[in-house]
């Protein structure tokens, strides 16, 4: 892939993820869920390797601030993020019954 095409495709992710969050501005509590989801991804990621991973929708999460991310292929595959107020991943746990 040309240097070109490689620089348009990732200004052209970045603005859809600034998109995200300007369609959000208003709302600070979803904005702040969204940069949580969107940091835990990539703490969980980061510290996995792995591909893929993505946040759970199907386990009920009560806290604020916590998510459930799943990394698929991995043993065990879920773990668990906790944010700040702002939305930054401070903690991130294995959970190991699944």
């Amino acid at each position: 892939m040309n240097h070109t095409l490689r620089a348009a495709l990732a200004f052209s992710v970045l603005a859809l993820a600034a998109c995200d969050e300007l369609a959000l501005a208003n709302d600070p509590v979803a904005l702040a869920d969204l940069r949580g989801q969107k940091s835990c991804i990539a703490a969980v990621a980061g510290e996995t390797g792995a591909s893929g991973v993505a946040i759970n929708t199907t386990i009920p999460v009560v806290e604020l601030n916590r998510f459930i991310v799943d990394v698929p292929g991995a043993k065990p595959s879920r773990w668990t993020c906790v944010t700040d107020a702002n939305g930054k991943a401070t903690e991130i746990v294995q959970r190991r019954n699944g």
